[in-house]
């Protein structure tokens, strides 16, 4: 079902709206509507422009919150006012910039003497002192690596014939690392020797004193020092967050709460009496809250609500607010996939309900399966609260009524007895035809049925959108009405012994409908008092209605056929249960327990996401293609209920 709207205007003194918007409008659910566009009429209107001043301190606030832990449950949030919160966030940002600050110089040196550190540690190997070593003035020295490749040729081939003292501090699977010194004099010479080896050279800052290892020393000893300080820093900061915690999340939602308000005016507009302004809002409510609004404000001396009853005076189209009981709400999820009804649509979501967990059980009956769908979606839906999930709880109470139907239990026949039929054993004798299973008949006498009644909703619903020739000339309006139903009863008639009645039908009832529908666009411009016109030509006319019409009575034929699926999957069932009860033994009267189980568990996993595939496809092209349309727009409401 869909709620009834109302449309209201609000208006008062441009000064007094952000009080309205707390003390009303967060308490009434409204869909708000832009009032420039809907308030055509109103002279001297123009746009609420103005500058949210907390803008900049609301999302301050925001970063702030995200510092704090997420594993402290937020109780006891305080009710604060908007300046009491933007002091409260000045003060705390403040704290917390400064130790961020200091959090963030320390991390800087201690990444700086990493960095140091890094590079010396590859030549702890060299047992001398680094300071002399960097001091040398008439001997240079180059650190680096060198891959083995080539550590291995030059020492092999090279290091003999040139004048230079190479001394190896580490090495590893691929690299050598290494000091080599040779004389000023030649040290180009020397240098362009040991590139041509890929030598990869390492330049050591000036600021190490002893031998490498000392330095290592030196600069861990810094680092654990500055860490301690850190982590000083870090430990008040947590401190000062944990204790101003209900401080800042009370003047976030308090900025939050003024920040949203502060946003309607986007869709408010101003007009101006004499020397007073005042501000107009616009939006929907629902019956209820309009009429508890109304009442709410009564007594208020600032705020004037004027309700437009007509809605043809209204630009906009009502939203849809779905309320449904609470035990179809679930099936809401398949509304909403395939598009909201219009304002004045019928909404399917109890049909759908009601056929989709029918149609469900009646192709996948079984007793013991759909009591674990039933329990287990039940179960599911309690934890997570997952629409798709009471469905399937549903879909499982279907399926157990039929699994008593059918006379099985987790595939076993011999259990209980069939209330009804076997599925692949009940066969029917029909005239013309001979014997056929039970189940198809009953499935397409099913399909018959739905197609009548959505025909039946496409008529309600074209009515209500003032649409003519979708009400009577169309193929599911009163024309295909006719004959489908006339139809549907002859064959009735055929099948039970009645061919006179069932001649009469269809030499009467086939072809006027069938005419109305060739001819609705010109019967449908009579309706209207328009002018018919055949922009094609008469010739080219009758050929397209022709085989228009030859698609119509296809379809009829193919969506019909189409619910045969229904009873073929109620006997795949039984045939794949049979299957699973064959393979596991349990027919030779010895049965291993663990392939049933797991039969089962297949059956029930894989047959049961088919069959609800193939359900909601038979939904949404066998029934919504004929009645529903799925045009309408979501209800937004600006605030909550409290």
């Amino acid at each position: 079902m869909i709620e009834k709207m109302k449309f209201l205007s609000i208006t008062g003194p441009k000064e007094d709206i952000d009080r309205v918007i707390d003390t009303y409008l967060s308490k009434y659910e409204i869909h708000l509507e832009n009032a420039l566009s809907e308030l055509k009429t109103v002279k001297d209107l123009r746009p609420y422009i103005e500058t949210n001043p907390y803008k900049d301190t609301y999302q301050r606030a925001q970063e702030l919150s995200r510092l704090l832990p997420d594993n402290i449950a937020d109780t006891g949030l305080k009710d604060v006012s908007i300046e009491e919160a933007v002091r409260t966030v000045e003060e705390i940002g403040s704290q917390v910039e400064e130790l961020t600050t200091a959090q963030a110089e320390y991390q800087e040196k201690i990444d700086a003497l990493n960095q140091s550190l890094e590079k010396i540690i590859p030549f702890t190997g060299l047992n001398y002192d680094l300071s002399s070593i960097l001091h040398f003035k008439y001997i240079k020295f180059r650190f680096g690596r060198i891959l083995h490749e080539y550590y291995n040729k030059f020492e092999s081939y090279v290091y003999d014939t040139i004048d230079t003292v190479l001394y190896k501090c580490r090495e590893d699977s691929e690299y050598v690392w290494l000091v080599y010194f040779v004389p000023d004099t030649i040290s180009n010479q020397i240098d362009a020797i040991y590139s041509s080896m890929h030598f990869e050279r390492f330049f050591v800052p000036d600021e190490y004193k002893g031998t490498p290892s000392d330095a290592i020393h030196t600069l861990q000893d810094k680092i654990k020092v500055l860490e301690t300080e850190q982590n000083a820093v870090k430990k008040n900061l947590a401190q000062i967050l944990e204790t101003r915690r209900i401080d800042l999340l009370s003047g976030l939602n308090r900025l939050e709460t003024f920040s949203t308000n502060f946003n309607v005016r986007k869709l408010a507009a101003c007009t101006k009496q004499n020397i007073n302004t005042f501000y107009i809002l616009c939006g929907w409510m629902s019956f209820r809250d309009a009429r508890a609004f109304q009442k709410e404000i009564s007594n208020d001396e600032k705020t004037f609500c004027i309700v437009e009853d007509d809605h043809s005076n209204i630009m906009s189209d009502p939203p849809t607010k779905l309320l449904n009981p609470r035990l179809f709400q679930p099936f809401e999820l398949f509304i909403k996939m395939y598009g909201l009804p219009a304002y004045n649509e019928i909404d399917p979501t109890i049909l759908i309900g009601i056929t989709y967990s029918f149609l469900f059980g009646f192709m996948f009956g079984d007793v013991g399966q759909g009591l674990c769908l039933l329990f287990g979606g039940f179960l599911l839906f309690r934890l997570k609260k997952a629409s798709l999930a009471a469905i399937i709880s549903c879909c499982g109470f279907f399926s157990t009524i039929f699994g008593f139907l059918f006379g099985s239990v987790f595939g076993f026949e011999d259990v209980i007895h069939a209330v009804w039929l076997r599925p692949m054993e009940h066969m029917t004798n029909l005239p013309f035809i001979g014997k056929l299973n039970t189940v198809f008949i009953v499935a397409i006498c099913i399909g018959m049925g739905i197609i009548l009644l959505t025909m039946i909703l496409n008529i309600i619903n074209s009515i209500r959108s003032h649409d003519p020739e979708r009400t009577f000339f169309d193929t599911n309006g009163a024309a295909g009405l006719v004959f489908y139903a006339s139809l549907v009863l002859t064959i009735v008639l055929y099948m039970t012994g009645n061919p006179i009645p069932a001649s009469a039908i269809l030499l009467f009832m086939f072809g006027l409908p069938l005419l109305l529908i060739f001819f609705k666009e010109p019967l449908t411009a009579l309706l209207e008092r328009k002018a018919a016109v055949l922009s094609e030509g008469r010739g080219m006319f009758v050929i397209q209605g022709f085989f228009e019409l030859f698609e119509v009575l296809l379809s009829y034929f193919s969506n019909t056929l189409s619910f045969v699926r229904v009873g073929a999957f109620a006997i795949s069932h039984a045939a794949m249960m049979g299957v699973v009860l064959m393979l596991s033994g349990a027919e030779a009267g010895n049965p291993n327990w663990i392939g049933v189980i797991l039969g089962n568990l297949f059956v029930c996993g894989m047959e049961g996401l088919i069959v609800g595939i193939q359900v909601l496809r038979l939904e949404y092209y066998e029934l919504f293609s004929r009645f529903y349309r799925g045009t309408g727009r979501a209800f937004k409401p600006y605030g909550k209920k409290n």
